[in-house]
């Protein structure tokens, strides 16, 4: 999968995981001194999850007074929908009149500029005939080719209240506006042929303009606009702004990222046997894989082998890596933005036309070489995951 990923080349992966896997052994390490203190006693990893959640919940700002203030169509008008105004000239007008395949789907004409752009069609309420989680589909793709128009979908699994308004949580604000950077991503295509248009993209660029659309979340402009009290209408308060403009990374971040980085290895190590080639004791073949990238005993990867559904048997096969291969190009993209003044159309256009709109009719990595004028530097990601101290 490497190969016709973003990253192209084995090399470029195992240079970006050298440079992780420091930062994220030595925060694990630290955070370990600090379980063992709070325990009383050395901790070992069936300690760990338990100890960790006791100092996060000791440390964390509690989030559950922020949802008077995030209320689900005060969100997508006032924020998702507003962003995406400001940065690239979209509008979005309900269609009553279009019939959905549910009644609680709602159908939205989407025009830029006062020209057509396509539809995006919301899909936000769990029910018993429905899988869980949230994703992005695009029930129709852009194509020159065939003169098509975007159609696309973004479906969640909120809970529908019984009555009143639908109050969110901090999470599901964060994943309304990552499933609309996929939308967007669907929306904004320019490309000839439907096979490459919008999230036609590789796996490991495919993440890359979902996570880039979080970031307008947490803009203050926007906060602003969408953050207010469902009953009253008041901006919200000075204490609870902080808690969702700058969260601080969490207490545990160090060991996330090292077992999701040790999970990365493995997954490599694999497909890098020859044909034929077999292993007679899998853990000693772990062990090694792992003590040669500089990840020590005591941390051990997100998934073992024998269960490690998504190289096997998910469609990752030598790619678990494109998770982090994507967050480090969207917070490079974030700084770029940051360095440009933030939320401002010229910035929209110049990151529509060079990547949104391109999908996989051009090589990603040229495009965002293009774009940000050199290749994707790792520290705005090392900040973000607070793996730079």
């Amino acid at each position: 999968m490497t190969e016709v990923g973003t990253a192209e080349t084995v090399d470029a992966v195992e240079k970006m995981l050298a440079r992780l896997v420091p930062h994220a052994v030595c925060n694990a390490d630290t955070e370990a001194a600090e379980l063992a203190a709070r325990a009383g006693h050395p901790i070992e990893s069936w300690d760990r999850a338990f100890y960790t959640e006791v100092i996060r919940r000791e440390r964390a700002a509690d989030t559950a007074a922020l949802r008077p203030y995030l209320e689900l169509e005060r969100v997508l008008h006032h924020g998702v929908f507003a962003a995406a105004g400001e940065l690239y000239g979209l509008r979005f007008t309900e269609r009553f009149d279009l019939p959905g395949y549910h009644p609680d789907v709602r159908m939205f004409h989407v025009e830029r500029d006062g020209e057509p752009v396509g539809l995006f069609v919301a899909d936000h309420y769990a029910r018993e005939t429905k899988r869980g989680g949230a994703w992005m589909n695009s029930l129709v793709v852009q194509s020159g080719l065939l003169g098509t128009r975007p159609v696309v979908l973004n479906t969640l699994n909120l809970t529908k209240p019984a009555a009143g308004p639908t109050l969110l949580t901090v999470a599901e604000v964060v994943t309304l506006f990552h499933e609309f950077g996929h939308a967007l991503h669907g929306l904004l295509s320019d490309v000839r042929y439907p096979t490459f248009a919008g999230p036609g993209v590789p796996r490991d660029f495919v993440e890359f303009p979902s996570q880039v659309n979080e970031v307008w979340l947490r803009d203050p402009e926007i906060v602003h606009r969408y953050a207010r009290h469902h009953l009253t209408g008041a901006p919200l308060p000075a204490d609870l702004w902080a808690r969702l403009i700058d969260p601080a990374p969490t207490f545990g971040e160090g060991f996330a990222t090292a077992e999701y980085l040790a999970a990365v290895l493995l997954d490599l190590a694999w497909h890098r046997l020859a044909p034929g080639e077999e292993v007679d004791d899998v853990e000693a073949f772990e062990a090694a894989a792992l003590a040669a990238a500089g990840i020590p005993a005591q941390l051990p990867p997100r998934y073992r082998s024998a269960y490690f559904n998504h190289v096997f048997a998910g469609g990752y096969s030598a790619a678990y890596y494109s998770y982090i291969w994507s967050e480090v190009l969207d917070a490079d993209t974030v700084e770029w933005f940051r360095e440009r003044g933030g939320l401002r159309r010229e910035n929209g256009e110049v990151f529509a036309a060079a990547l949104l709109s391109r999908g996989g009719a051009v090589d990603p990595m040229e495009a965002y070489r293009a774009f940000r004028g050199r290749d994707p530097e790792i520290a705005p990601l090392l900040t973000r995951r607070g793996l730079n101290g």
